[in-house]
């Protein structure tokens, strides 16, 4: 997992500050150059295969692209062809006959996009399937069981979900609930040494929320930190605001993720 030199004039490459920020393993992380100003890494794309694929593109043509890193649904794997199957094939990798790097994430953001067929507890997340209406319960415990099966280089926390418009005593909520989440999916990851578990910070758009939840989650042993609950409609300003704020406290040697964003950012 690295960050290659971005291209650019000499004045643009003058403000850049080559780095080497070393990560415990199964992690490393190789920063090339940042931006004293702003704090920008040169960004990495990662195309989203939600159910093991990309519609309409295969994964030599992805291999031909330089791509580096692929998304998988833990939620959508998890339903079908679900864990065993894909267990059996060797892992994601193996499923998608992809040799490269993979991240799953925990199924989370389904309490956003499936938000009328979903229930959260403290135990979990009650979805109702949207293929056949069947009930089922996502802890953090079965989020990171059905990731160890997948076998995914990078596994994401089960957060606490909530749109980044929604104001008042959910976001609260949300945010120490996330807390407490990361340290039961930490209890349950049976593959420390080869997946690397990254923590998601919440808070929505209140600054001490969020800062809060990074001073917590910044205390754990984690690989790599993912910036949440943003890219949900919020104005630019406020999305800055918070983008700013979590790279200022995230810790500088470790890798961080950018949640939902489809463009070039570049202050991560």
């Amino acid at each position: 997992f690295h960050a290659p030199v971005p291209h650019g004039s000499s004045k643009e490459n003058s403000m850049l500050i080559k780095k080497a920020l070393p990560v415990a393993s199964p992690l490393t992380l190789r920063v090339m150059a940042e931006c004293p100003v702003t704090k920008a890494r040169h960004p990495g794309f990662m195309p989203v295969g939600t159910q093991g694929t990309l519609k309409g593109i295969t994964v030599d043509q992805l291999d031909a692209l330089g791509c580096q890193i692929c998304l998988g649904n833990t939620y959508h794997l998890g339903m079908r062809p679900g864990p065993e199957l894909i267990e059996k094939a060797n892992g994601l990798h193996g499923f998608m006959n992809w040799k490269r790097n993979l991240l799953t994430d925990s199924g989370g953001f389904q309490m956003v996009s499936l938000v009328e067929l979903s229930e959260v507890t403290e135990e979990g997340v009650k979805f109702k399937s949207p293929y056949d209406g069947k009930e089922i319960l996502l802890t953090p415990e079965k989020s990171i069981s059905i990731q160890n099966s997948l076998g995914s280089d990078i596994m994401m926390q089960l957060d606490d979900v909530v749109s980044s418009t929604v104001t008042g005593p959910r976001v609260e909520e949300a945010m120490h609930r996330s807390i407490r989440w990361l340290d039961r999916c930490m209890a349950a990851n049976k593959n420390p040494h080869k997946q690397n578990l990254f923590a998601i910070i919440q808070g929505g758009l209140d600054a001490q929320l969020r800062k809060t939840c990074l001073d917590e989650m910044t205390k754990r042993d984690v690989p790599g930190f993912a910036i949440g609950g943003l890219s949900g409609g919020e104005e630019k300003d406020d999305f800055w605001r918070m983008v700013t704020l979590s790279t200022d406290h995230l810790p500088r040697e470790k890798p961080r993720y950018l949640m939902g964003v489809g463009y070039v950012y570049f202050y991560v």
